[in-house]
């Protein structure tokens, strides 16, 4: 059964007095949520699959057992792959020690398991009831999660965009910042500057994000080191570890394994 978040339900999470509201979505077929607002802060987890959120000329790609925080009154769209099962949290933005700004949460099991405990709850509930305890306890745990660098910044400036296009669509793409210049007819140096003005970032940096994000994405859907390296086109195999654990501080096994373990525990 497809149980799709439509504005009708949104709408009345906004409009509840409960601080926290929990929902468990179930995407049978790829679908998006166009850009909107809510009054109160939205996180979203992914609990197989990946969401793809727009959030403030940044594109976010959540893969399984992370998180994307937007706070209240950011204008956002989401975008749930195929068979993608997504918990959402609806925080009301009176609560304090969320960030201030969009961000992706490494998400323990211990959360995980709090967000899907919360979400079986009728969320009608009491300001001192057994729910509203858990739902304080999962905030307390939540506000203590981690930043994971997790955005690729997207811009509408028509020769960042084209890039950006290019290489979303075509991960392994490897051209350099000569030959990107060359295409568009700029200089280097002058090509070099509108991307550092546009993502905030050097070439390099900006592709390495996207590259983080695609690979977390595929080893998530179970690819191998070597095919995750293959997909992003890197000479070797020991090139792209060695780019995954400067940003992750650890290798893909190891990040792996650590995740896997710590599902394991939570069961």
């Amino acid at each position: 059964m497809f149980d799709a978040i439509g504005w009708d339900d949104i709408k009345n999470f906004e409009t509840m007095a409960q601080p926290i509201i929990a929902k468990i979505e179930h995407a049978h077929a790829s679908h998006e949520i166009p850009l909107h607002t809510h009054p109160k802060g939205q996180l979203i987890l992914a609990l197989h699959g990946y969401v793809t959120c727009e959030v403030s000329a940044k594109m976010w790609m959540v893969p399984t057992h992370s998180a994307i925080w937007i706070p209240a009154q950011k204008v956002h769209s989401n975008r749930a792959s195929d068979n993608a099962k997504l918990c959402h949290l609806f925080i009301d933005s009176s609560k304090n020690g969320m960030p201030l700004n969009t961000c992706t949460l490494a998400i323990t099991p211990l959360v995980k398991e709090l967000m899907c405990e919360l979400s079986a709850h009728n969320q009608h509930y009491t300001l001192n009831s057994k729910t509203a305890r858990l739902a304080q306890v999962l905030f307390d745990q939540l506000i203590e999660m981690p930043v994971q660098p997790l955005d690729f910044v997207l811009s509408k400036n028509e020769v960042i965009q084209t890039m950006s296009d290019q290489l979303i669509n075509k991960p392994n793409n490897r051209k350099t910042l000569p030959q990107w210049a060359k295409q568009f007819a700029l200089t280097e140096r002058t090509l070099a500057r509108l991307i550092k003005k546009e993502t905030g970032m050097t070439f390099g940096k900006w592709r390495t994000q996207l590259h983080i994000i695609t690979a977390l994405k595929a080893l998530s859907d179970k690819q191998s080191v070597q095919q995750v390296s293959e997909l992003l086109g890197y000479e070797s195999v020991s090139a792209f570890i060695t780019m995954f654990k400067k940003v992750m501080k650890k290798s893909p096994m190891k990040y792996m394994s650590d995740l896997n373990q710590l599902n394991w525990l939570s069961l």
